[in-house]
């Protein structure tokens, strides 16, 4: 799930070099943190949100396949 995160991310931003996903486990959700270059920021959150709330609804479908809840999180 890491990697389709990371993926994701790197494909949108100029500098995917910067581009970094931190998975945060607790007992029932999964959390991956996105970190990216200061220029990229708007880049991965998308015009109101568009693009992290899509990048959300695809870790959450991926999620039900090994029953356990994930969301992503970016960080600035």
């Amino acid at each position: 799930m890491r990697e389709l995160v990371e993926l994701m991310v790197k494909s949108l931003v100029d500098e995917p070099e910067a581009a970094r996903v931190n998975e945060v486990a607790g007992e029932s959700i999964v959390v991956y943190e996105v970190s990216v270059a200061e220029d990229d920021l708007g880049k991965v959150i998308g015009k109101g949100g568009r693009i992290a709330n899509a990048m959300r609804t695809i870790v959450k479908a991926a999620a039900t396949k090994t029953e356990r809840k994930a969301t992503v999180e970016i960080l600035s």
